[in-house]
């Protein structure tokens, strides 16, 4: 039996729209939680293509800006209400901000 999690966001390609700033946590944890890694790779599909991987950590997140083979180039901590001043906030209101879906989970019965 296979289970999945109907998402009302929308996807292009394997990759989910991040909508609001809320998305974040949820998307963050979920990953976490369902892979056991630390953090989610986000992509804001602009020219650029930038890549960020989020962490959640005690006092909000951690952002890494990632490079081409995803190593960080820089780390920065942000708190959730911080988000709308950052890049990564105006790709949310622009509806560029992009992370790749998670595969469909074999449930047991």
């Amino acid at each position: 039996m296979y289970g999945r999690i109907i998402d009302p966001r929308p996807a292009y390609g394997g990759l989910i729209q991040v909508c609001t700033p809320a998305d974040i946590e949820y998307l963050v944890k979920e990953s976490e939680v369902v892979t056991g890694n630390r953090g989610r790779k986000f992509v804001i599909c602009g020219a650029d293509r930038l890549a960020y991987r989020i962490a959640w950590c005690p006092h909000g997140y951690q952002v890494e800006r990632l490079d081409e083979s995803d190593k960080p180039t820089s780390t920065m901590y942000l708190l959730p209400a911080q988000f709308g001043a950052h890049g990564l906030g105006e790709a949310i209101s622009r509806g560029q901000l992009f992370t790749p879906a998670l595969s469909r989970l074999k449930v047991s019965p």
